[in-house]
């Protein structure tokens, strides 16, 4: 074993000393800083990651609509849609806010009018609480979350009203008496409290259209992967040749994902200030270590120990440290992501809500560790407290013995 390190972890060794508690503190700083860090960012890319899902199961993935009125000929034009390659699914659409009451309650939903036969590829809202996937008839599914602030369950009618009362004040039109057929939770506030789904037809009345939709919805293969996701949406807008306007699921929500990567980059940049402050314990405690260590330092270099081997002994002793703290970090960071649902529960029952779905709007914590961000955090502490290490150190290897050893 080198010199330097049988020296390093000689004053490693623990001690009934303040040097030794200082040297625990230091640790559990670093061990501290790089376990917020990295559930901070795991935290903040299962937030990525959820709403994507969410978003890629309940939204199109592409959406065309006309740049005047209505789309015609909706049916022959999702036929053409749907030879494209990489399209799975395309369906008419009308989406159009209206006014939902059952026993005087009143919410004002979105309604998604789309072709029942087509309804199950373009909306997967499989997780039916209550009820069946069912747009026959006059039927709508709706969320969880808006059939508990109605009082709703799977059977009973509610009214549409219609939003052309708005705009046509010299007509009424009669609301429209729709069974709730079922019940779904997607497990996201808005889609869970925001949206009815009903038949193209119903959406039509409601509209007062008798045909046509106001746009064609595409669902496809491979949303996330940007190349092939990239050649659909091309030739999706060769085949309609500029006719219309062609939006992609990252257009429509590119202000939240936008919104989520400028947080989580502002909150690791907030809390690296935890691990500086740690790395400063570590630099103390290499200060601390060398001043009681002079006579120890003077009398290595008077047996003829070099300058360099000093040096990297107390480089040594804060890069041990460092490593020591961010292993315990990762390990930590660990252990609290996989029990963060039951801790967020146990704190719920304390009465301290951490994480309501009515702010956050999704009903449990998601996150997913990314291996390259562990290794970034890794070498970027290591690579600090290595070089925080070498003014102690320089200080320490360029002491005159003679002078060293004169000290009490």
């Amino acid at each position: 074993m080198p010199f330097a390190l049988f020296l390093a972890l000689k004053y490693l060794k623990p001690k009934r000393s303040i040097t030794s508690a200082v040297t625990i503190l230091s640790v559990l700083g670093v061990v501290l800083g790089v376990a917020i860090i990295l559930i901070v960012r795991a935290v903040m890319t299962g937030f990525g990651d959820t709403w994507r899902e969410k978003i890629l199961a309940f939204k199109p993935h592409i959406t065309i609509q006309t740049k005047q009125g209505y789309i015609t000929g909706e049916e022959q034009l999702c036929r053409r849609l749907e030879t494209i390659p990489g399209v799975v699914a395309a369906s008419p659409s009308i989406e159009t806010r209206v006014l939902a009451e059952y026993n005087r309650r009143i919410l004002a939903p979105i309604v998604i009018g789309v072709d029942p036969e087509r309804a199950q590829h373009m909306l997967q809202a499989t997780n039916l609480l209550e009820g069946s996937f069912d747009l026959s008839g006059d039927s709508v599914l709706i969320g969880s979350d808006m059939a508990r602030n109605l009082g709703v369950m799977a059977g009973d009618r509610i009214l549409l009203h219609s939003p052309m009362n708005l705009i046509y004040t010299n007509q009424l039109k009669f609301p429209e008496e729709l069974v709730v057929r079922g019940i779904y939770e997607v497990g996201q506030r808005d889609f869970d409290s925001e949206f009815v789904i009903t038949s193209l037809g119903v959406a039509r009345d409601l509209m007062g259209m008798r045909q046509g939709a106001m746009s064609i919805h595409l669902k496809t293969a491979q949303p996330l992967d940007v190349q092939p996701f990239d050649r659909c949406v091309a030739d999706v807008t060769t085949m309609l040749g500029g006719k219309y306007i062609v939006r992609t699921w990252q257009t429509i929500d590119r202000d939240l994902f936008g919104a989520l990567a400028v947080e989580k980059n502002m909150m690791v940049f907030l809390l690296a200030a935890i691990t500086i402050v740690a790395i400063f314990c570590i630099i103390v405690t290499l200060i601390i270590i060398t001043v009681q260590k002079t006579d120890e330092i003077g009398l290595l270099k008077a047996l003829g120990f070099s300058s360099h081997q000093i040096l990297w002994t107390f480089v040594l002793y804060g890069w041990i440290q460092c490593l020591l703290g961010t292993l315990l970090g990762i390990g930590l960071a660990y252990l609290v992501l996989f029990n963060l649902q039951n801790i967020v529960e146990l704190l719920a029952q304390c009465g301290v809500p951490v994480f309501p779905k009515s702010i956050y709007g999704l009903d449990r914590i998601p996150w997913r560790i990314i291996p390259e961000e562990i290794a970034q955090v890794a070498v970027a502490v290591v690579v600090f407290c290595s070089l925080a290490s070498f003014f102690p150190a320089w200080r320490a290897a360029r002491m005159d013995p003679v002078q060293a050893l004169r000290k009490e």
